[in-house]
């Protein structure tokens, strides 16, 4: 697709033509480092509440001292890649404090998926602020919230899906989801795979296997939670050359190991799965492996519930990640949140009658559970991805992301460094080897040194480019999430930053 093609598109959908602009947009009360007006000079350049000016003028910080305050102030526990001061967003750019402005590969780790503020979800949401704000769920319904069911219904990977149950977060929609499976089986032990990331409360947090920094310290956490190898290499001890058929038999025969040693499976409420991994390092799920997942469930009477927390609205470029799998697939229980709503919080599962009808009336809520702003936001972002040209975008950018990330594993000068690419659509990932573990080594001649800390050496040259972008994973993976809306001319400039990134590194040693 060439850029006058896109350009075309982005006006269709009203994608910020501005994403190419070097200006920097005005920045209220953040001011720039070099700022000495007063209080009350600063907030007089903001629309005005005249009755407050005097009584309440507003502080001035540069942006060194804005991020003093944060460090000062923000749990010690909240991790950031650099201490920017974010004060703008807009499509694939951010804008800092200190006027830098950033391409963002990360979408907010997947949120963003039509790139920041986009004013048609935007306006929606301003619209909705001046309607309803809020109205608790268990007090009655809203518009909003039956809105976006009826928007939802449609392209639900399966007609059984069809009673909705709207939270906030991630992490909230997988503990609902537990609470349905164990209601409607009566059972409590949940199957889990190595390596998945389900969330970080004490439910979520139990079912969560890719990084023990997530719970450590804090438990104990949920318990009957049992873990089965994924379908991935590392998980099976095989090497990166392994065929996708070996690996799904090597998985499927763990998971029979659990079912008969660790856990009966009449004990057994759900399973849960990611299509795609996440934090377990961007790791497709073989479509053979779901299936048998479907079967073992269907035999024993347990829940499958596929978590498409990230995977959802048109990230791996279908509407859910299980779209690829067959026409006729079908899960319990599916978890949905980051791209429902383009940034606005609310997460969301969907089941059928049946197992939703076992919840005892008052079971569930949630004082901000479908915020009527966020649901129509979520409205509005479905009318974008309706139009279908998300859809196509994703296809012609991915197909330019994996030509690059292809070319790096096999060029001579860099594929020493590389293990694996892997992906489906723009939820693409690059592992690199490491000296210490030896299914990496896979290849390569004897004698030759790896490098150390590749990915984050890789990821600090991008930064230090103004390329954001994220590692993943226990081992050393980077990956790319950039939102959706990314155009030929960001993708090539972000391909060309991270070529340049591995190529110094492998020169560096």
């Amino acid at each position: 697709m060439s850029t006058r093609s896109f350009t075309r598109i982005a006006s269709r959908l009203s994608i910020p033509r501005s994403q190419s602009r070097t200006t920097i947009p005005f920045v209220r009360t953040y001011v720039t480092p070099t700022s000495t007006k007063s209080g009350a000079a600063a907030l007089a350049q903001q629309p005005q509440h005249h009755d407050e000016v005097d009584a309440m003028p507003a502080p001035v910080r540069t942006a060194a001292q804005w991020a003093d305050f944060g460090r000062d102030h923000v749990s010690h526990g909240l991790g950031r890649l650099r201490d920017h001061v974010v004060v703008k967003g807009e499509g694939l750019d951010l804008y800092t404090a200190e006027g830098k402005k950033l391409l963002d590969f990360t979408a907010g780790i997947g949120v963003t998926n039509l790139g920041h503020c986009h004013p048609t979800v935007s306006q929606a949401a301003a619209a909705q602020i001046n309607t309803l704000v809020h109205l608790q769920c268990s007090i009655a319904f809203h518009a909003p919230y039956l809105q976006l069911i009826e928007r939802l219904l449609p392209i639900m990977p399966h007609p059984s899906l069809d009673q909705f149950f709207f939270w906030n977060s991630g992490s909230e929609a997988n503990e609902a989801a537990i609470k349905v499976a164990r209601k409607a089986t009566g059972r409590q032990n949940i199957i889990v795979f190595q390596g998945a990331y389900h969330g970080r409360t004490m439910g979520s947090g139990a079912m969560t296997r890719s990084k023990p920094i997530y719970t450590q310290g804090s438990g104990p956490l949920m318990p009957g939670v049992f873990a089965s190898a994924y379908p991935y290499w590392h998980s099976l001890g095989v090497n990166p050359s392994t065929s996708e058929e070996e690996l799904v038999r090597l998985a499927k025969h763990q998971l029979d190991l659990v079912l008969r040693q660790q856990t009966n499976p009449s004990d057994v409420a759900a399973i849960f799965i990611e299509p795609v991994q996440g934090e377990g390092g961007y790791v497709p799920c073989p479509p053979a492996f779901m299936h048998h997942l479907r079967e073992v469930c269907d035999k024993h009477g347990i829940v499958l519930v596929v978590d498409e927390v990230q995977t959802g609205f048109f990230r791996t470029g279908k509407y859910f990640a299980i779209d690829h799998i067959s026409p006729s697939f079908r899960p319990d229980i599916m978890v949905f949140a980051k791209g429902v709503a383009n940034g606005f919080p609310i997460s969301g599962i969907v089941s059928n009658k049946e197992l939703m009808g076992a919840l005892d009336v008052g079971s569930m809520g949630g004082t901000y559970a479908g915020n009527a702003v966020a649901c129509a936001a979520g409205i509005a972002a479905q009318d974008v991805y309706a139009s279908g040209e998300i859809e196509t975008n994703v296809e012609a950018r991915s197909e330019q992301l994996y030509v690059t990330l292809n070319r790096l594993a096999t060029s001579p000068k860099t594929r020493h460094l590389i293990a694996d690419v892997r992906g489906v659509g723009l939820m693409a990932a690059v592992e690199f080897r490491s000296a210490a573990d030896d299914l990496t080594h896979e290849g390569l001649p004897e004698g030759t040194t790896i490098p150390k800390n590749i990915g984050k050496r890789v990821q600090d040259y991008c930064l230090d480019k103004d390329l954001l972008v994220l590692t993943t994973s226990c081992f050393d993976t980077i990956r790319f999430i950039p939102a959706l809306v990314v155009s030929e001319e960001q993708m090539s400039r972000a391909m060309k930053i991270v070529t340049e990134a591995v190529e110094k590194v492998a020169l560096e040693g």
